[in-house]
């Protein structure tokens, strides 16, 4: 349910909503992985067959989402033209007249509407979010962040819509992380145990001893029609960038519900080369076409190491 504040009291009117608008972040050099990304953007590297950034808009899509704005930056045009329909590869395929090579490469452009927004200067995630402004505001929108493949028998946007209108506001995807990996993480601090919980606050990359819980954060999140308030409100940090955990954290303190919920699916981080390998194994298996031989193959790979 989307909440809204009467009279100023902690009390909140709700009605369910849908969510009609994803808003995906591909702005990002790929530093972790170069030199594979001095050219190609990072989001375009493939799983098996499919472009990372693809798998982000079909898990959108399948949240019942029609329309996807993408935040990129110079250097990111095969992107906009991975979900064009006028390249080499739409006329190869007409030409070729094979109905099942046509519909997967004419795929991409028929799962939404797009548009595209850019990000000049790399000053943070919530920047990022308020170059895509005109798209968005006034309403609630999914806030995807394609490095995090997540694998799962349902979409992890259209569980998060299912928490955002249980918790009536902004909604975290979280996880369980292991203790030594807090550091590295975003971590949230619920009042109980509940899925979804209402957040007392959201610290960003704690040292271990300082984090309130081991639930950290995931590139996924529903933020509620108010964000853009509270981005205008937020100072620049360090580096002069603009978080979005601070901007959450003014939702927070302005007493609007902000829940962490633990979403169901696997999740890889394929910004790093070992998250990457991993993917694409992962997503392989999943495939009916591709899992058989490939179990066969790795445990060959895998025998022929240990005897090694």
């Amino acid at each position: 349910m989307a909440c809204i504040s009467a009279f100023g009291w902690d009390t909140y009117y709700c009605a369910m909503v849908t969510v009609n608008k994803a808003l995906i972040l591909a702005a990002g050099l790929g530093t972790r992985m170069l030199p594979a990304t001095k050219a190609i953007p990072k989001e375009m590297l493939p799983i098996v067959d499919r472009p990372l950034i693809q798998y982000a808009v079909e898990e959108a899509a399948e949240a019942g989402i029609e329309h996807i704005i993408f935040v990129i930056a110079e250097g990111k045009e095969a992107i906009v033209e991975h979900f064009g329909s006028e390249t080499r590869a739409d006329a190869y395929v007409l030409e070729k007249g094979d109905p099942a090579l046509r519909e997967q490469v004419q795929r991409p452009a028929k799962l939404a509407r797009y548009d595209f927004a850019m990000q000049d200067e790399p000053l943070g995630i919530a920047h990022a979010v308020a170059c895509a402004r005109q798209f968005l505001e006034g309403e609630p929108f999914a806030l995807i962040f394609p490095d995090d493949l997540i694998l799962a028998r349902r979409s992890i946007v259209s569980q998060l819509v299912d928490a955002y209108n249980q918790c009536g506001g902004s909604v975290i995807a979280v996880h369980d992380v292991p203790r030594e990996d807090i550091p590295q993480y975003g971590i949230v601090d619920p009042v109980d145990g509940a899925n979804p919980a209402r957040l007392r606050r959201v610290v960003e990359k704690p040292a271990i001893a300082d984090a309130p819980s081991t639930l950290g954060i995931v590139g996924r999140y529903i933020l509620s029609p108010t964000i853009f308030e509270h981005i205008d409100r937020t100072p620049p940090g360090k580096n002069g960038e603009l978080q979005i955990t601070d901007a959450l954290m003014s939702q927070i303190a302005a007493g609007e519900p902000v829940c962490g919920f633990q979403y169901e699916g696997t999740r890889f981080d394929t910004g790093r080369p070992a998250g990457y390998l991993l993917a694409q194994v992962a997503a392989a298996l999943r495939r009916e076409d591709l899992a058989a031989g490939l179990r066969a193959r790795l445990a060959d790979l895998i025998g022929e190491e240990v005897g090694a």
